[in-house]
């Protein structure tokens, strides 16, 4: 069946086009969100390290350090080092927006600490989607080479299309890790009293906008995989 017309790839501007634009727009939203928010300021002045460690010590978790790292928006958890690692632009900062983001990190840090299953998953996985992904393209290319003499092509564009939607497993995974991270900034934020309540406004904003670029993540993977299947899903049988 064919999906070019007039040299125009009708499965990426139906299934991925809209995908990728929702993915730029998610991505737009959360630093204009981060940045609207960056200049409300908490009354209690905290700063988003000490806000970090405040829901580590709420929650009995002892021995994870808080280290500034360069960049904007570079927050992470390194499970490897047990380190929570906050950008410039969260570290010493009192805004909302940080003290969301610093919060958020250090929600991870307790998902690990208390053996959450779905951060442990997405952690063992991790090597295997990469894997796979980076195998992915090759095995299909290999695979549309090697179909003109055998049914072995076939089989090898399958594997790759197979390997690619780990990708996809791997985001699905990090939906729930991320939801519930946040979901445990926010009660941190809420029970410690970090924020008053017109001011947690502003970090839940924050914390929702970065959600969505989870999920349009997890929708550009869907969309490619599905363009995969429609491309190449029927080969052997149109062979036959």
């Amino acid at each position: 069946m064919p999906y070019y017309y007039y040299g125009i790839d009708w499965t990426y501007i139906i299934l991925v086009l809209p995908c990728v634009i929702l993915s730029l727009w998610a991505s737009s939203n959360v630093n204009s969100t981060f940045k609207k928010y960056s200049r409300q300021y908490s009354r209690r002045q905290i700063s988003g390290a000490e806000a970090a460690q405040r829901v580590l010590s709420a929650s009995g978790v002892r021995g994870v350090r808080i280290e500034r790292v360069g960049g904007n928006l570079t927050d992470h958890y390194d499970p490897k080092t047990n380190v929570i690692r906050l950008s410039d632009s969260v570290y010493s900062s009192t805004s909302t927006a940080a003290i969301g983001v610093a919060c958020h990190e250090a929600g991870h840090a307790v998902q690990y600490a208390q053996n959450y299953a779905p951060i442990k998953l997405r952690a063992a996985i991790i090597p295997v989607t990469n894997f796979g992904s980076r195998i992915a393209m090759p095995l299909i290319l290999l695979g549309l080479l090697f179909s003109a003499f055998s049914y072995m092509g076939d089989t090898l564009i399958y594997l790759g299309i197979a390997c690619f939607g780990l990708s996809l497993i791997f985001q699905l995974v990090t939906l729930p890790v991320e939801f519930n991270a946040s979901r445990r900034a926010l009660t941190a934020i809420e029970e410690g009293q970090l924020l008053t309540e017109e001011e947690q406004k502003g970090a839940k904003k924050t914390l929702q906008a970065a959600a969505l670029t989870y999920v349009a993540a997890t929708a550009v993977s869907l969309a490619q995989l599905l363009r995969l299947i429609a491309m190449f899903g029927g080969r052997r049988r149109d062979r036959d």
